[in-house]
């Protein structure tokens, strides 16, 4: 099976699928343009955030049999329209889970205890200590939007640090020891509420102006899922009014962001998309990859 890698993979792995007999090659710069013209001779192919499969690059590809996204979320591939091509599509769904919710842990610290403005004080030569009186997560009350398993991976870390969790996912899953509730109750009821949810259809802007007026004043936001699930003309306005304490961004509806408002906001943080950027993650991920695609060399599927 010859199979394409066309984002960045741990080269241990890629070693791993070529010593069980696959033939790979590696792209991890290929441009968007290129895909058209190198793509169709392969049976598989390696993509992270990076590389977006669409149908118009499926359908010149015949020779196509397995995509594998080193990642959580299928949104930069038309995975339904591949799958009716008789494509199987596969993604790695565990191996980035704790480092998403240990970004999302850190951006609650940094929200509550203002560390991103003490610090730009301090580089600023100022000794400002009356400023920066913040709040303990303890005790609080986090909402986890979306009870997947990054969800559970917070939830998890969140009630070590004696916060109270309350969930919701429009999919129902069970949440094991975490209260599960309807998504008005948990924006009433939050003092944090952290998405970990992917982007559909039914997601997309499902927090919008009329859930903001839902929340309690003084909200703090942490977005590490998907950009666009957030309404982000909606969450600038919250923020700018008072309604929103603080934001933390990792994701954007468009990435790079081409409007830069919302991070020129004192109340806002954020991060380019980096979730699964820890060397773990990236090495677990690899691992997945690997084992999926060797899985399906041999037993296709």
């Amino acid at each position: 099976m010859k199979v394409l890698v066309c984002d960045k993979t741990e080269n241990e792995y890629i070693e791993q699928m070529r010593a069980a007999g696959l033939t790979v090659d590696v792209r991890d710069d290929i441009t968007p343009e290129e895909l058209p013209n190198v793509l169709p001779a392969y049976d598989g192919m390696v993509v992270r955030s990076r590389t977006k499969v669409k149908q118009a690059l499926i359908d010149v590809c015949p020779n196509l049999k397995v995509i594998v996204r080193g990642g959580v979320g299928l949104d930069t591939i038309d995975h339904e329209y591949a799958e009716s091509k008789g494509i199987t599509v596969m993604n790695t769904p565990r191996a980035s889970s704790a480092s998403v919710a240990e970004l999302a842990i850190g951006y609650m610290f940094a929200l509550a205890r203002s560390i991103y403005k003490a610090t730009s004080s301090l580089k600023a030569e100022k000794w400002d200590k009356k400023s920066f009186e913040g709040d303990e997560i303890g005790g609080k009350t986090l909402g986890v939007i979306g009870f997947g398993n990054i969800g559970k991976e917070v939830a998890s870390r969140a009630k070590a640090l004696g916060m109270n969790v309350i969930a919701y996912d429009p999919n129902a899953q069970e949440a094991v020891g975490i209260k599960q509730v309807s998504l008005d109750e948990l924006l009433n009821e939050a003092d944090y509420i952290s998405l970990h949810l992917p982007k559909t259809e039914v997601t997309a802007n499902m927090i919008s102006k009329d859930q903001f007026a839902k929340m309690k004043n003084g909200v703090r936001i942490i977005n590490c899922a998907r950009g666009g699930i957030v309404d982000e003309d909606a969450l600038y306005e919250a923020l700018t009014n008072g309604k929103v304490a603080g934001a933390a961004l990792d994701v954007f509806a468009e990435e790079p962001p081409t409007d830069w408002r919302l991070l020129k906001l004192d109340n806002v943080i954020g991060s380019p998309h980096i979730g699964a950027a820890t060397k773990e993650a990236q090495t677990r991920i690899g691992a997945e990859v690997a084992e999926k695609l060797i899985s399906f060399s041999k037993n296709g599927k």
